[in-house]
């Protein structure tokens, strides 16, 4: 349980909280507006190029394979360069790829895009996940991640009607709907690059918005105290062979299957119900706006127990819940419940794991681990998953079916956390 903050201690995280926070809240919402739009342009675009499920599906899956490869040296850059620098360079350069993907023509140039894509976002979401290290006490990361990643269901909650709105645009200056929803969810990105320069602080020791005895407080406040201890220490090499790593690669790699599987193909899932283009858009956004609201909650209530294992366990379980039981509806309405669970846990899961992440990281590994373990996680859940998707929909038909392996996946990523959150308790204890 968290003691009474200090007066000090309310004022200087109040000032980083509102200094940071809603800036990079927008960042990563545009940042999944231009990676998951592709969803809602395949309602025009699949035709219009002669897009099967499985070219598609392997399409949109390239933007993971990039990010896998590309994730770590971006960490890695922006450790030594400056998140200033390095968080403006990676936004200008994935706005203007999301902008050019209006001018894809077959299969093989969406390939190349998407890959594209992929390696110009590489480095965002973990460069800021090390980044609010650098700026927010551990006590204070469950509420904080939680806050930021907020902006991955908010994207397809206002991103959804959005995209169906744009795609409305059909016929206008010679283009098509899909053509002008890359343009116009991409050209803001930017000119939100260009804002970090001004926006963004590389540490604490640089902040002038901080009087002197703020920066002091919190610099003593980020160092990890008590009995945390870090279950990977050492070399990026030593990271990739320990076991506790690969588990908190399974684990996430649960949660991202589920928001990138969705992302992707449920737009097309909805459609399928004999809905509008407008109208998928705005039943599309209603799972992500319930997501929004239970992940606020839940890492809140993370922080307020101090508990990260099961806070990120049963989110896990929510998911597999959600996936298996839409074998067991049919109707629009009840299948929106279910699709409901399965974003709500994959977005719940989000603070209490990178909370629980940064603590079993040591600082010379933590720029390193967590872009691995988000990259990693990506890889599989998003690279894979979507293609395994694509794949089984063109097999059977069935968008439902198509599920099923996320099930699979996401229970064994519930127990890789329940087993190395023991791990964690044991070394923390001496155990």
């Amino acid at each position: 349980m968290m003691s009474s903050p200090s007066a000090l201690e309310m004022r200087t995280m109040r000032k980083v909280t509102w200094r940071l926070l809603p800036f990079l809240m927008l960042c990563y919402l545009l940042a999944f507006i231009d990676r998951a739009n592709v969803g809602m342009a395949s309602l025009q675009m699949n035709a219009d190029l002669g897009l099967s499920s499985t070219v598609f599906g392997f399409g949109a899956s390239l933007f993971f394979v990039a990010y896998f490869l590309m994730e770590v040296p971006s960490n890695l850059m922006l450790q030594k360069v400056g998140a200033r620098y390095w968080i403006a360079r990676i936004m200008v350069t994935w706005g203007l790829v999301s902008t050019c993907m209006a001018f894809v023509w077959n299969a093989h140039s969406f390939y190349v895009m998407r890959f594209l894509l992929g390696a110009a976002e590489a480095g965002f979401f973990p460069g800021v996940i090390l980044y609010l290290t650098y700026w927010m006490p551990p006590a204070y990361r469950g509420r904080t991640l939680a806050l930021f990643a907020i902006a991955i269901p908010v994207s397809s909650f206002v991103g959804s009607p959005l995209s169906g709105l744009l795609l409305a645009m059909d016929g206008i200056g010679g283009l098509r709907g899909w053509q002008w929803l890359f343009i116009c969810e991409g050209i803001p990105t930017i000119l939100l690059g260009f804002a970090c320069l001004k926006v963004l602080t590389d540490r604490p020791d640089k902040a002038h918005w901080l009087e002197a005895d703020e920066r002091a407080w919190l610099n003593e406040a980020l160092v990890v105290k008590g009995k945390d201890k870090p279950l990977v220490t050492g070399s990026a090499w030593r990271l990739i062979r320990t076991p506790a790593f690969w588990a908190m690669v399974i684990a996430c790699s649960g949660a991202s299957a589920a928001g990138s599987v969705l992302g992707v193909w449920q737009p097309q899932l909805l459609k399928s119900f004999g809905l509008t283009d407008l109208q998928t858009g705005f039943v599309n956004s209603v799972p992500y706006g319930v997501a929004a609201l239970a992940m606020v909650f839940w890492g809140r209530h993370s922080d307020k127990t101090g508990e990260r294992r099961w806070h990120t366990a049963l989110p896990l379980l929510l998911i597999a819940v959600g996936t298996i039981g839409t074998f067991a509806v049919g109707g629009l309405a009840p299948t929106v419940l279910l699709l409901t669970f399965v974003l709500a846990g994959a977005y719940c899961f989000k603070g209490p794991f990178w909370s629980m992440a940064s603590t079993w990281l040591s600082a010379s590994t933590a720029a390193a681990g967590i872009a691995a373990i988000n990259a990693t996680s990506n890889l599989i859940g998003g690279g894979l998953m979507v293609n395994v998707y694509g794949l089984i929909h063109d097999a059977t038909g069935s968008y439902v079916l198509a599920l099923l392996p996320l099930a699979f996946l996401t229970m064994a990523s519930a127990a890789a956390v329940i087993m190395v959150g023991k791990s964690s308790q044991r070394a923390s204890y001496g155990g």
